[in-house]
């Protein structure tokens, strides 16, 4: 991101963990999150440990995406457990889903671990604030945020209907 861009994104992390909400696990994918976001030049002004409870989860991703934020990143919760809610509670929110994302990030996972394909993690927009679910492992959470934070930036701004040219002008490939 340029330095001119630096700064001038918000976001919210929320890490989705009954546990981690309880006080009983340390909330480490959350910081892994902070740490590649700030990197990037985007602030985070809001950081949340919810448990996994799919009302609960809507009503917050809801209140983040009213404006305030051009970012939401959740961790955890995008398993197969009964428990397992955020990509539920993330289509209630959602007005378009943004599927290349979240391909992006299960392939990227792939190369790490075969599980990666019972992830059910989605991406999408909500008015003008991108919403990304990451795995709660600190390590898939970092794998799959990397590897759609080339694309980021670009999104936030064609989102704040900042960005007036999409297509890119490239040399021919010889």
């Amino acid at each position: 991101m340029s330095a001119e861009r630096q700064g001038r994104f918000k976001a919210a992390v929320v890490t989705v963990s009954d546990k981690g909400a309880a006080g009983e696990r340390e909330d480490r994918s959350g910081a892994v999150v902070r740490e590649i976001l700030e990197a990037a030049g985007i602030e985070v002004a809001r950081a949340e440990i919810v448990p996994d409870d799919l009302g609960d989860l809507a009503a917050l991703l809801d209140e983040l995406c009213s404006g305030i934020f051009n970012l939401v990143v959740t961790t955890g919760g995008t398993g197969l457990s009964p428990r397992d809610v955020t990509p539920e509670a993330t289509l209630r929110v959602i007005d378009k889903e943004i599927p290349g994302m979240a391909e992006v990030m299960r392939a990227r996972s792939l190369e790490v671990t075969a599980h990666a394909m019972i992830s059910r993690a989605v991406c999408g927009l909500r008015g003008n604030t991108l919403v990304v679910n990451l795995p709660g492992s600190p390590g898939g959470a970092r794998d799959c945020l990397e590897a759609v934070m080339p694309a980021v930036p670009h999104a936030l701004e064609v989102a704040a209907g900042d960005a007036s040219e999409c297509a890119e002008t490239r040399p021919p490939a010889c």
